[in-house]
Order: C-alpha cells, then structure tokens, then sequence
C-alpha cells in the first residue's frame, strides 16, 4: 500500500466526518467514539446524499436524506444499498489513506 498523509486525527470531530477531495471525486472521512476512522464513498448511492454530514453512530453513518445506515468498515447498507470503502489508518496522531486504491477508484 502506498499511504498518504493527509491530516491529523483532531481535525476530524469526534463522531463527526470530513471530506477529503480527490480528482475523482469526493470520500468521506469518518471519526467514531472511540477513535477509529474509516474512509469511503461520500454521496449515498440512493438519492447522492453527503454521508459526511449523516450521524456516526458506533461503526456506522446514517444518510442525512433517507435514513439509509451503512457500515463504514463493510460498506454494507440498508435497502440493499452498498457504499466503496477505503483503507485508512491512524499513525502517531496522523490519518493516512492507501494512494494506490484511492487512484484505481470510479469516477461516480
């Protein structure tokens, strides 16, 4: 894998998310309670909702449209709907996301 750096731990809100854009769009950066972060696929496949402004709630996030729940670390949804998840890792207080999979990702 080839990480990269791309900011601290604190900069994402506990519970909360941020956006990490790339040329090929936007992923979601999601912070739980207990300090784990997940990357994955920021708009909804159902209507496009902003996962990163849905509830994070233990290893899941609720889309702010419809109330679809997805599994950060599965990308598994209610209402068969399935979301692209990243591998992501915090080191020494610094959030690194895989380059190599966030370059082979679709263009949605």
């Amino acid at each position: 894998m080839s990480w990269i750096d791309i900011g601290a731990l604190d900069d994402i809100p506990v519970r909360g998310a941020r956006v990490l854009k790339t040329q090929l769009g936007c992923i979601g950066l999601f912070r739980t309670g207990d300090d784990r972060v997940f990357a994955a696929t920021n708009a909804c496949p159902h209507k496009g909702g902003p996962l990163s402004e849905g509830i994070v709630h233990g290893q899941k996030v609720t889309c702010p449209l419809h109330n679809a729940v997805f599994d950060l670390e599965t990308g598994e949804g209610t209402d068969g709907y399935v979301i692209e998840t990243y591998p992501v890792k915090v080191d020494g207080g610094r959030v690194l996301v895989d380059g190599a999979t966030l370059s082979r990702r679709s263009a949605a």
